[in-house]
């Protein structure tokens, strides 16, 4: 009875054992990682305080005093499928040994410190579907062997310190839903767009040139696009804002010199409810084509060149409800149903050349422009 007691035991030990090995590609990988990130960053409370190899395996259950946090495992507790750390003020590089982590599905490391270039070697992450470097100090380049992460639907490297052009091969990222690299100093145009991308934010960076249609075509998918504060230019095509599922458009403080826009296609769904194009130098006549976009609510061209009267189609919009076209030379009367008290529609139609923008309406804030401002705009007297 004791020999069978005592063989029992020893098989509970085994599969227990067998069961919490995490694999010893990873558990190297899970070294390397920590050995590149400064002692003296590490808090005691910390994520990777917890890590200590010397006891306790990694994916081992239950994780009372060890890897208590950061990693996640599959559920045969063998393989890594997480590394998501805690932000702590971490500092350090990001070994390219992190390439062992061949099952990993989730790499996420924001608001740290960690700085210097994302290693190539990232490409040996075949399952990635999660990017996740936002706040950082990383540097370079983004490394063309990203795009073969074939898997990846989401990348967030925003607020980093990204420099040079994006990769060209960026549209083989097949699966990829969401891409921000805002707050970075990438340069150059934007490449062709992965097919099935829904969310693009390249907010705040140096990229420049002409907004060209090649780059979207294939994104038949795309509803935000987010690009201000960049050094975009020339005039954005009537394309742009047919896109068969685009909502949400934010291209302000770019200079930008034209916009053209066309009615949207009775016979199709056209769901564009936001557009921003403040702080550009768009001239010529505001749009009146805008009005015709069926579930449109918010238009910003404040602060462009805009001459001519305000289109009497916003006036007989059923859906706008914030409109801000401050900041141009806009002339004649305001629409009256912008400048009721009881108006509806939000925003302003300040610092231009209207006649008759009553002071009391919150719409005619700030005052219009000295008349002789605008005389020299118009070439001589305004006419309404």
């Amino acid at each position: 009875m004791t020999c069978l007691l005592l063989l029992l035991l020893l098989l509970l030990f085994l599969f227990s054992s067998a069961d919490s090995l995490t694999s010893p590609s990873d558990v190297s990988a899970l070294k390397a990682f920590k050995a590149t990130v400064k002692p003296n960053s590490i808090p005691p409370w910390s994520c990777l305080a917890s890590w200590d190899f010397t006891v306790s395996d990694p994916c081992a259950s239950p994780r009372r005093t060890h890897f208590t946090c950061g990693i996640t495992c599959s559920s045969d507790s063998t393989r890594v499928t997480q590394l998501t750390l805690d932000p702590a003020g971490y500092t350090g590089r990001l070994t390219p040994l992190i390439s062992g982590l061949t099952e990993l599905l989730t790499l996420d490391l924001a608001e740290n410190n960690f700085y210097g270039l994302i290693p190539s070697s990232i490409s040996s992450l075949t399952s990635l579907k999660t990017l996740i470097l936002r706040s950082n100090s990383f540097s370079g380049s983004l490394p063309d062997s990203v795009t073969r992460l074939n898997s990846l639907e989401s990348i967030d490297i925003s607020h980093n310190s990204l420099t040079g052009p994006l990769p060209k091969t960026m549209n083989s990222l097949s699966n990829l839903r969401q891409l921000d690299l805002s707050y970075n100093k990438l340069t150059g145009a934007i490449p062709k767009l992965p097919k099935n991308l829904i969310d693009l934010a390249l907010k705040a960076n140096t990229l420049s040139g002409p907004i060209s249609k090649d780059s979207f075509t294939e994104s038949t998918q795309l509803e935000i696009v987010e690009i201000a504060e960049n050094s975009f230019t020339g005039t954005l095509g009537a394309w742009f804002f047919l896109l068969e599922s685009i909502q949400q458009v934010d291209l302000a403080n770019n200079t930008l010199t034209g916009i053209e826009v066309l009615p949207p296609n009775l016979a199709g769904e056209n769901n564009l409810v936001a557009v921003e194009l403040g702080f550009n130098q768009i001239r010529g006549n505001a749009p009146a084509s805008f009005a015709a976009y069926p579930r449109l609510s918010s238009l910003s061209m404040r602060y462009n060149v805009l001459h001519g009267v305000i289109p009497s189609e916003y006036e007989r919009s059923k859906t706008l409800r914030r409109l801000y076209l401050d900041g141009n030379f806009l002339t004649g009367k305001p629409p009256a149903r912008f400048v009721r008290t009881d108006a509806e529609v939000m925003g302003s139609l300040g610092n231009n050349c209207l006649q008759g923008c009553p002071g009391k309406a919150k719409m005619c804030a700030p005052s219009q422009k000295p008349f002789y401002i605008c005389k020299q705009a118009y070439g001589g007297k305004p006419k309404s």
